[in-house]
């Protein structure tokens, strides 16, 4: 009978690899940073904002893909046309677009 190599291995301790702090881990032997905020990136500054004016239509294009894929239903390459031809219609029909898409969720 031939034996394992752990049968033979100085006992160990225990070791919860789940009680190790994930900040710990990501910097280890060097001070976490500050635990309050969710992400790395400093918040953005307002007055670096791009002062872009969207054409109304761009931006209710915008907002359709933005219900869509809210909604559940992330819009295929091939949607493009039927986006772009209902992104023409008024801002009325396109809030209740919204809308509907806003309630199916």
């Amino acid at each position: 009978m031939t034996t394992t190599a752990f049968e033979h291995s100085v006992p160990r301790a225990f070791v919860d690899p789940y009680a190790v702090d994930a900040m710990d881990m990501l910097w280890p032997g060097s001070a976490a940073p500050q635990q309050d905020t969710d992400s790395l990136l400093p918040p953005p500054n307002p007055a670096e904002r791009l002062s872009v004016i969207i054409c109304p239509r761009d931006q209710r294009r915008i907002d359709l893909y933005a219900a869509l894929t809210a909604s559940g239903i992330p819009p295929h390459p091939e949607d493009r046309d039927a986006i772009d031809q209902l992104s023409a219609l008024s801002g009325s029909v396109n809030a209740a677009l919204q809308r509907w898409l806003h309630h199916t969720a």
